[in-house]
């Protein structure tokens, strides 16, 4: 009676033996046809039943696992249990209407056809909806690159989505008679263009100590270079006019930025665009970077005077008592939360007035100045003193 009104309620999901504990085929929901098998124990509990699903279904019942468990545990029968599973699918179908429509066999066949063409060796990854796919790829100075590929059900007709790590927004043309070939050759070129970029940042990275980031990507632009203790410079580099002039940001200290950019301003005629960055700011400058070859990074890794951390997260120090006295360097938002906090401070306008957290015992004040979104933090002692510097 039971298989009889199952029959009726799925049709395409069958008794595979005698005594009606295994039961295979599909089951329809959305007029879409998903492989489930269900085993059931001797005694026909659903407690101890096992649930075998096709790997459609169980991407779709990705999330809802502890929902159909418990379905499981507490419906009568296998029928009762069904109709809750269905119900079950038709939510997880809403939730992602597009994310299971399977493509024709023409899909399968044009991207094996496409992958033979470029070469199996140039696959990384494939995932199991044979939708997403790593490419690798090796610029001029075999530097290794990787470009993601999620093709669309209608492929090669959609135009697919593209995504690599590289510092310039990857714009790549396509029409339905494209070829992932062509768009390999088309991220080639992407790479080819980006060489000199990624030069001036190796060197940077090889010959100086970079504070920031900590482990950069490909796509980073910014290096934040130590020149001292708690003293550093911020570059942005152009990627595509990696030699000019990036914009910069000296931090540090006052009584030690000020030379800095004194310099800078001097001798900014003195900028070679055919010189690496590098080489130029050492000539502008007038300073030898400190290098791995010469120096341990922890000379310039000072934790910060409130927190006693080096890394909050992903910043580090940048903020700096200008008394050369002290010079202990803090995170902005430690410090930001350390005025706040002081009952001794005052606010005007948008700048918060306060003792130095490290060193209170000198007459000195902390300033925070709100620009716009951006919040820059002075330690001044008689005078209004900036300890960060932007050019």
């Amino acid at each position: 009676m039971a298989a009889r009104s199952l029959v009726k309620e799925s049709p395409l999901l069958l008794p595979l033996n005698k005594d009606n504990t295994v039961y295979g085929g599909f089951l329809t929901v959305q007029e879409r046809d998903f492989r489930v098998r269900i085993v059931l124990p001797a005694d026909r509990q659903l407690k101890r039943a096992k649930l075998h699903c096709c790997w459609q279904l169980k991407h779709l019942l990705r999330g809802y696992q502890h929902i159909v468990k418990q379905r499981l545990q507490h419906s009568d029968n296998l029928v009762s249990f069904i109709l809750e599973f269905k119900t079950v699918l038709e939510v997880a179908l809403r939730g992602c209407p597009e994310s299971l429509s399977i493509p024709p066999p023409q899909y399968y066949s044009q991207l094996i056809t496409e992958m033979e063409t470029l070469g199996w060796d140039k696959l990384l990854f494939i995932d199991s909806e044979f939708r997403t796919l790593r490419l690798k790829a090796s610029d001029s100075s075999e530097r290794q690159h990787i470009l993601t590929v999620k093709l669309k059900a209608k492929h090669p007709e959609e135009s697919p989505e593209c995504s690599a790590d590289v510092p310039v927004p990857l714009d790549m043309a396509w029409t339905p008679q494209s070829t992932l070939e062509q768009l390999h050759s088309q991220f080639m070129l992407v790479l080819d263009s980006l060489a000199e970029f990624w030069e001036v940042l190796d060197e940077i990275d090889g010959r100086t100590w970079v504070l920031e980031p900590e482990r950069p990507c490909r796509a980073d632009t910014m290096r934040r270079i130590a020149i001292g203790s708690n003293v550093s410079i911020r570059v942005d580099v152009n990627p595509r006019h990696p030699k000019m002039l990036p914009e910069s940001c000296l931090l540090g200290a006052e009584h030690v930025v000020t030379p800095l950019r004194n310099k800078l301003n001097t001798n900014m005629h003195l900028w070679n665009p055919g010189c690496s960055i590098l080489h130029n700011l050492q000539d502008v400058l007038e300073i030898e970077f400190p290098s791995p070859a010469t120096h341990e990074k922890s000379s310039f890794s000072v934790e910060c005077g409130i927190c006693y951390a080096y890394r909050l997260e992903t910043a580090i120090p940048d903020q700096v008592c200008n008394d050369p006295r002290c010079g202990q360097p803090f995170h902005q938002a430690c410090l930001y939360e350390w005025l706040r906090a002081l009952p001794s401070s005052r606010h005007s306008f948008s700048v918060v007035f306060g003792e130095c957290p490290y060193c209170s015992k000198v007459r000195s004040n902390a300033c925070l100045r709100t620009v716009g979104s951006t919040m820059a933090f002075n330690i001044v002692t008689e005078h209004h003193l900036l300890s960060k510097h932007c050019i």
